[in-house]
Parts: C-alpha cells; sequence; structure tokens
C-alpha cells in the first residue's frame, strides 16, 4: 500500500516552516524564470531553448533533441542553416533547413525552408498567399543540441495526467524537504 509518511511531516511543521518552504518554492520558480531571462537576452532569442517535436529534420535531429538557439540580427541567414520559425497563426516553432534565400537589392532577405526527411519544401506549411519567410518569422538559430533530452517535455504534452503528476511530486517535495 502507498505510503503517505510525507503527509505527517507536513502535519509536523510549524507555520515558520510552512511559510518557509512555500518561500522557498517561491525562490526556486523565480530563479527558473530569471535564468530564462536571462537567456534570452544573451541568445537574442524569444524562445533559447526550443525541443524538436517532429521527425521533420532527420537524420539531423531526432524528436525529443533538445537544440540551443540564437538570434542575433546582424548575422545573415545562409542555405543550409538550421533555423527555427513561426508562421503567422500556428502556436509552435518549426525547425527547419534554409533551402534558398532570396536577397533584394534594397538588403530585404526572405528565404525558404525544408524539413530533412520532407519530400517538399514548406510553402505548404507558410500561411495562404506567402511563399517565403522573412527575418522576422525567425525564432532563432540552431547552435548545438543534446540529443532525446527534450523527450520529457513531449510526455508531459502528450500526456496531461502525467505532467500533473509530475509537477505535483516536485512541489510536494519542495513544500516536504527540510534541508
Amino acid at each position: 500500500m502507498l505510503s503517505l509518511d510525507f503527509l505527517d511531516d507536513v502535519r509536523r511543521m510549524n507555520k515558520r516552516q510552512l511559510y518557509y518552504q512555500v518561500l522557498n518554492f517561491g525562490m526556486i520558480v523565480s530563479s527558473a524564470l530569471m535564468i530564462w531571462k536571462g537567456l534570452m537576452v544573451v541568445t537574442g532569442s524569444e524562445s533559447p531553448i526550443v525541443v524538436v517535436l517532429s521527425g521533420s529534420m532527420e537524420p539531423a535531429f531526432h524528436r525529443g533533441d533538445l537544440l540551443f538557439l540564437t538570434n542575433r540580427v546582424e548575422d545573415p541567414i545562409r542555405v543550409g542553416e538550421i533555423v527555427v520559425f513561426r508562421i503567422e497563426g500556428r502556436e509552435i516553432p518549426i525547425v527547419h533547413r534554409v533551402l534558398k534565400v532570396h536577397e533584394k537589392e534594397n538588403g530585404d532577405i526572405k528565404f525558404l525552408t525544408k524539413g530533412d526527411n520532407n519530400a517538399v519544401d514548406d510553402r505548404g506549411l507558410y500561411k495562404q498567399g506567402q511563399h517565403w519567410l522573412e527575418k522576422k518569422d525567425v525564432v532563432g538559430r540552431a547552435r548545438g543540441f543534446v540529443p532525446y533530452i527534450g523527450i520529457v517535455t513531449i510526455l508531459m504534452n502528450d500526456y496531461p495526467k502525467f505532467k500533473y503528476a509530475v509537477l505535483f511530486l516536485l512541489g510536494l517535495f519542495v513544500l516536504v524537504h527540510r534541508e
């Protein structure tokens, strides 16, 4: 049978200890948010870390790989570079390789992307009437990755009960842990 000794620990805490544990939990959450915001400033990307959600970039990246992004304005976009971009009307960014770059005389750059594992380019994914992406669509460019670490994120999105259980257990551990 499941042992619920942690509830006894919570009951034995006085108010001061409980407030300390709640404050400790708040500090952990605040620290995570500060680290995220710091990464955003350093990398220039609104999302400095993303998880590959599909197999469209295999064999370069697999589902669950964690990508590290930068998005420096001064760096030109080149053919062969892997970019993460957001399409208007779609919530989730897409990770694909730049297939063609089209530079106008006035300096505007437009480019076309394609997943390495896809048969055709991404024009079918873009919003209707859009044939090229612009620099404003780019969330970041892949600079490094850690294989399969992001699979936890995919599991949490695919199985919401698993996500709530993990979050509950982590929160409970922080509240009960006395060090």
